[in-house]
Parts: C-alpha cells; structure tokens; sequence
C-alpha cells in the first residue's frame, strides 16, 4: 500500500461513518444524527427547499428557494477530512426527513483551519438541534485534526451568534454586514462537554466517545 492509500485508509478508520447517534430534542422529538455522504445530495436539495425564505437568507446569504446545482453538489461532497459534515433526521417524522445539518470546510487540503456553518429547518429550531450537530462534527474535527472554524454571519442573524459565542467563539471583525468569528474547536468542544443541562448534547458525545472516555 502507498503513501497516499495509507493516508486514506487512516483517515476511512478515524471516521464516523457506522455511527448513527439516536437520541431527542429539547421537547421529546425523537432524531438520528449521522455523518453527510455524497449520496445524500438529494435530500439536501429537498431540505434547503423546506426552509423558509428568511432562513436560507440567514444561512446562504440569499433568500433563493433553490440553490445552484453547484452548491449543492458541494455541500454534499464530503469526504470526511477536508469536508466534514454531519446531519440530523427526525426520526419519529412520516419518511424520516432531514431537518439539519453542520458543516466543517478546510480552507486547504490537511490545512488546521476551515469554515463552519450550520442550518436547521425553521420548525425545528430553538430545540437544542444545532448545539446536538455541532458536538458531533467537534468531535469528528478534532479526529481530523481541524483545529480552528472561521464562522461568518449576517449580524441580524442572533441565534447563530449566540450558539458560537456559547462555544467561546471570538469576534474578528465585520464587513457589509457579516460578522466574522473565529472558533477553536478544542474550547469548543470543553464548553459542550460541560453543559450537563444538554442531555442530547452529551448523549452525542458518549456515542462518539473514544474507548478511554467511556470507560471514565
């Protein structure tokens, strides 16, 4: 085996691709978290499409009902290590839809640093959902050793500025109306594992877990 195969191979075994994390919303609502593949292009397609206008204004800048094939070919290329994403389904929902998903981007191939964002439909937010999808794709980054997001924000948009300013996030700066924050994901991460109030939260992170971390 290469060089390059070994690397691959490394990469396949650190990633969380068997996993599914079953566990509930704030309220009660039942949902499965697991990792984005190429194959769910369709059903991001079908999820961006049941945003309301203002939210896929607040998360890709344009209030468009549908994206350009191109972006949506993007966001559902993931390969587990320059892309890094994780969804979430509402599993107690008629045909398990998506209702989620976060998304981690390197800015250059193996490079520390990449982008964050993340985006729930409208009926599901304020349910603890985006903080659930964050800790599994932390966990996934520090695997993958992403140690740093750049985060940037329409500055109307408060909930998205709250959950990163809740995760340490520090503000950079702002330019036409987007603000700019920087996450490290290790902080990150120890400020998810200490909110005990979260119990999806830290359901998902027993269920990512290393073997020495459960055992403790």
């Amino acid at each position: 085996m290469d060089r390059k195969a070994q690397g691959q191979a490394a990469r396949q075994a650190r990633r969380f691709g068997d996993i599914a994390v079953h566990s509930a919303l704030n309220d009660g609502t039942a949902v499965c978290l697991r990792t984005i593949t190429p194959e769910d292009e369709e059903r991001i397609r079908e999820g961006i499409a049941k945003l309301s206008a203002e939210s896929r204004y607040l998360r890709f800048f344009s209030p468009a009902p549908a994206l350009p094939d191109a972006v949506v070919h993007r966001l559902a290329d993931v390969d587990g290590h320059d892309h890094i994403a994780w969804g979430a389904i509402c599993s107690e929902c008629p045909g398990w839809p998506a209702i989620g998903a976060v998304h981690a981007v390197r800015h250059r191939h193996d490079g520390p640093v990449g982008e964050f964002s993340v985006a729930v439909l409208d009926e599901f937010q304020g349910r603890g959902l985006a903080r659930m999808m964050t800790a599994a794709l932390l966990v996934d980054c520090c695997a993958e050793g992403l140690a740093v997001l750049d985060v940037h924000i329409l500055s109307e948009n408060a909930a998205a500025k709250r959950l990163v300013k809740s995760l340490g996030a520090v503000w950079t700066g702002e330019s036409a109306g987007v603000a700019e924050y920087r996450l490290d994901v290790a902080a990150g991460l120890a400020s998810l594992r200490a909110d005990t109030d979260a119990p999806g939260v830290q359901d998902v992170l027993r269920a990512l877990a290393g073997p020495n971390e459960r055992e403790g």
